[in-house]
């Protein structure tokens, strides 16, 4: 009888559960709270002049008003991560929600400057709820394999797009209104999101979660935050010591974490996740995905305002234009995929698509405007083929138990990858800028591009038009250079994800 029983045959698997129109109905909810999260990150750019004649704030506290949020949001993703796992997903999402919606109306009303900070780090604290609780609901509402790549693939689209739409949302409500009103366009998302989201949203939380390591939480800010801080500095500052040592700190804070990790009984994030197939190789190439976009972010943006001389508004309009190639790029990718395309193929193509974006750049002369918007699009239909992919592969390959945490860790490899991208990339054109400027330049003129328009505008008309001239060519010739090192990096890319993605999801182990 126990031969029997031991051998009878058991069938196949169970197919997974296709989603109906209540999970798509469900994700249109959920996209639209974090298109809004994505948009903050670029929210401010116009509404800064502002900002400053309301409020005044200091040097440092007009920083702070930027950067906090960012900060705030990087250093918690692996923490609320790892809670919604535990907590539950939509019970976090719409704690984070409740959270997003409260500090948004914090932020239109503040009188001070300390005020908005306040309100733009409670921001930060929603945001890193919201980001990986959307991708670890969406992990366990589509089973299917092929409507899970569908929509991650919208789930990409809505991330790239939303950092470019906020710098233009917020042009257009300053413009009309007061800064204030950038912050209020929140309020209705959110709060669909609360009244459709426990209606339509099915909770999911990991059954056995183990205790909460409380002990892991500052480590991982701790190991997060100073290495994107020096990271983000270096670009502007140069690699000035207090940078380089808060990069250090940073990483051996995070050799801590990782230790912690290790060997403590629950951990925050258990180390088999990242033993899970595929899932490392789509952090990593994640992360240089994300080095590429945001490095070549630093240089488009500068080119348009001040080598092209458009102002801020224009400059946002004329950067939505390579959201055209999306468009195109996104139905492609998922149809490649659909037909049978192997992913490592298509993710590879995406990486070969990002080279050949920076290898545009590197053709930009002083007016090169639809040349810079042409490498763009190209650059972004990379980079969506790539994250939705990447995306697919790492949340399948994560245990839907852990799918806030695996969702969190993509989160803060792509962090970590735009800041890096922005520190070498920037690093080496502002070193190609220097070496560019002649000796006999005026000293602010000779470390920046900024510093050479403000120097100017204080010469004879002759003169500064000569300087300007002189620095735009330089800042050009940096670019150019950036542009070269970064499609070197994304074609290396390329050959790295075809080779190690080679045989991940034929079958063969």
């Amino acid at each position: 009888m126990a031969h029997l029983t031991s051998t009878a045959p058991t069938g196949p698997p169970p197919s997974p559960t296709r989603a109906g129109r209540r999970e798509w109905t469900a994700l249109g909810v959920l996209m639209l709270p974090l298109l809004l999260v994505s948009m903050d990150v670029s929210v401010l750019y116009f509404a800064t002049p502002a900002i400053s004649a309301d409020l005044r704030p200091s040097g440092t506290q007009q920083l702070w008003i930027f950067d906090v949020y960012g900060f705030v949001l990087a250093g918690l993703l692996m923490t609320m991560g790892s809670l919604g796992d535990r907590i539950g997903r939509r019970r976090l999402l719409l704690m984070g929600a409740a959270a997003f919606g409260c500090a948004s109306l914090l932020a239109a009303s503040a009188n001070s400057a300390e005020t908005l900070i306040a309100a733009r780090a409670v921001l930060g604290v929603g945001g890193a709820t919201l980001m990986p609780s959307t991708m670890g609901l969406l992990r366990t509402m589509f089973t299917d394999p092929a409507q899970r790549a569908k929509a991650i693939g919208l789930w990409s689209g809505v991330m790239t797009s939303g950092i470019a739409l906020g710098s233009v949302m917020s042009g257009i409500l300053v413009q009309h209104f007061w800064w204030g009103s950038v912050f209020l366009v929140n309020l209705p998302a959110m709060l669909l999101l609360l009244l459709l989201g426990p209606v339509l949203l099915p909770e999911s939380r990991n059954p056995e979660p183990g205790r909460f390591d409380w002990v892991s939480v500052p480590l991982s800010m701790a190991a997060v935050l100073p290495v994107i801080y020096g990271l983000k500095e270096i670009p502007s500052e140069g690699w000035h010591p207090l940078y380089v040592v808060s990069v250090a700190l940073g990483l051996f804070f995070a050799a801590l974490f990782v230790h912690r990790q290790r060997t403590t009984g629950s951990p925050l994030v258990p180390p088999a996740l990242l033993k899970g197939r595929g899932f490392a190789p789509a952090l990593v190439l994640t992360l240089v995905s994300a080095f590429g976009m945001m490095g070549s972010a630093i240089f488009t943006t500068q080119y348009l305002q001040s080598v092209l001389g458009k102002s801020p508004l224009s400059a946002a309009l004329w950067s939505l234009l390579p959201s055209v190639f999306l468009s195109v790029a996104a139905p492609l990718t998922t149809h490649l995929v659909q037909r049978g395309v192997h992913q490592g193929h298509v993710v590879a193509g995406g990486f070969t698509a990002m080279a050949a974006g920076f290898a545009t750049l590197a053709f930009t002369g002083t007016d090169s405007l639809w040349l810079v918007l042409a490498g763009a699009g190209v650059l972004a239909s990379g980079l969506v083929a790539i994250m939705s992919q990447l995306t697919d592969l790492a949340m399948g390959s994560a245990p839907a138990e852990r799918a806030g945490t695996a969702s969190s860790l993509l989160e803060t490899g792509t962090e970590f990858g735009g800041a890096l991208g922005m520190a070498v990339l920037g690093s080496i054109g502002s070193a190609l800028y220097r070496h560019e400027m002649p000796a006999t330049a005026p000293a602010g003129a000779r470390q920046t591009l900024g510093g050479a328009l403000a120097t100017a505008a204080h010469l004879p008309d002759r003169t500064g038009a000569s300087l300007l001239a002189t620095a735009r060519e330089a800042f050009t010739g940096g670019m150019r250079g950036a542009a070269i090192a970064g499609a070197t990096v994304l074609a290396l890319a390329a050959l790295g994800a075809a080779v190690a993605l080679r045989r991940i999801g034929t079958g063969e182990e």
